[in-house]
Parts: structure tokens; sequence; C-alpha cells
């Protein structure tokens, strides 16, 4: 495809970018949006928009690669999928497999569905891979210099990447909140959970917690957002502080912590008594 027809100006797709609720990614001087991608039946293509926000010509190089997430939501590489895990990849293609962008350029990268007649019920993923090459080092370049008087040149290969989701069929997930507490001995009071996932597909939303207090005033001092817990990953820890909860009295009433889609359908509920 004519890479005329991809690019488009950085102001245009920065206009895209505050007047509408898809999410954006942003590492280093690439911008991304949205930061993942979900094919549920009703697209057979989708658009990522890339932008180069820096002061020199980044290129990339574009590809698949595969991750499992351990249960404290870390991502670690793999090359086979674990029992319940399918990848994406081999249903999916996108063009172009690498793109220039000058300062303050940006450019469209398609992804399409392929090959999906005979997917089995469930969901299937894969993570597009970003890699800077050439001029492109997003974190720079250090030079030093050994005992012996040799200069070396180091180079930092800068790389983001964003998951790219198949689901087929109904969703049979269901999400509980386990093994909630509560620790009020540092500066900022922290939450401690496990989300604990089962069925055939991945969750990702927001976490919210409100302060109810005895007299049924109701404070949010929490908020979490792009909470996932991928397949086959039944078990996710998880724990952030209540940055909101100055004004609130921790040792009365209760936490209501809900855990919802992006869309706001609630995954799960549960109330902590502080009491």
């Amino acid at each position: 495809m004519n890479k005329k027809l991809l690019t488009v100006p950085l102001f245009s797709l920065l206009f895209i970018l505050f007047f509408s609720s898809t999410s954006i990614f942003a590492q280093g001087d690439l911008m991304i949006m949205p930061k993942r991608i979900v094919f549920d039946g009703s697209q057979r293509s989708q658009e990522i928009n890339l932008a180069n926000t820096g002061n020199d010509t980044a290129v990339y190089a574009i590809s698949f690669v595969n991750y499992k997430m351990t249960e404290s939501g870390n991502f670690e590489q793999v090359e086979e999928p674990e029992e319940g895990q399918r990848f994406a990849e081999d249903f999916l293609r996108y063009f172009p497999r690498r793109v220039s962008l000058a300062p303050n350029e940006a450019q469209t990268v398609r992804v399409q569905l392929t090959r999906t007649g005979n997917l089995e019920q469930g969901e299937y993923r894969s993570h597009m891979y970003l890699r800077a090459v050439e001029e492109q080092t997003a974190l720079g370049e250090e030079e030093a210099e050994d005992s012996e008087g040799i200069s070396i040149n180091i180079k930092t290969v800068f790389g983001i990447s964003i998951p790219v989701i198949i689901r087929e069929g109904e969703s049979t997930t269901q999400v509980n909140l386990t093994n909630i507490e509560l620790d009020k001995g540092g500066e900022t009071p922290k939450l401690s959970l496990v989300l604990e996932r089962s069925g055939n597909m991945s969750t990702y939303g927001n976490i919210e917690v409100e302060h109810i207090s005895p007299d049924g005033n109701s404070t949010e001092v929490g908020l979490v957002k792009g909470v996932s817990v991928y397949t086959p990953n039944d078990n996710r820890n998880f724990s952030f502080e209540l940055r909101q909860a100055g004004d609130v009295n921790l040792n009365q009433g209760k936490l209501n912590i809900t855990y919802k889609t992006e869309e706001g359908k609630t995954y799960a509920e549960k109330q902590y008594n502080l009491n």
C-alpha cells in the first residue's frame, strides 16, 4: 500500500486523540492509539495510529511476540503456548511491517483477521511489537571509556508492544476478589487483593475503591485503570495505594471495591469492613 495513503499529519492525529475515548499508549517519543486491539466478531480489520513526538526521525520494525503473564502481573516471553493459552499471530496480517516517521509525523498500521474459519471457542492473544532500528534509540546513547582508553558506544534498543486479541464465541469468564488486605502503616494506605479469574477469556478494566462512612457517605479513595488478567492465568496478585484517602477515616465504615470493564460493566464487587 502506498505510504502516502497511510501517513497523516501529527496535528490531525492529536485532534483525534484529544476528542476520542480510545486509550493512548506513549513511551519514549512514540505515541500509539489504541493501546490494545480486540477482535470480538464485530470487525475484520482495525487500525493502529503511530505518532513520532520527538525531534529525530524514528524507524520501527513491526513483528509479533508472545507473552505469558505471571501472577504478579509481569510479562515473560514464551515460544510455545502454555496449557489453556492460544496465540493469535497465525490468524493476523498487518501492513506495513516497517515504518519511518519524521519528527511530528503520524502513520496508520492496519491489522486484519485471516484464516479464522475454524477457530475454537475462546481467546487468542499475541502482542504487536515495535522495535526501534537504525537512527532511533529511545533512551539515547552513552559513550564509555575503559582503562586502556578505548571508547565504547552503547546504544539501548527501544521496543514497545500492545496486545492483539481475537475472541471467538460467548465469554464464560467470571472474576472474584479475594484476600483483601489494607495496610495503613505507610505514608499512604495500600490495598492488596487477588483477582481470581475463571472461564475462557481474559479480563481488562478498572479497579475503583469507595469509602462508605458509618452514616452512608460515599467517597472515592482509589482508582487504577487498565488492570488485566490474561488467559490462562487463574489469579493475579495486585496492590495499589489509596492516594485519595486523606479526607476519610479508614478506621470506620467499609470499602466498596469494584472491578469494571472500561465500558462500566461490573466483573466483580466486594466490600471490606474497616471496623
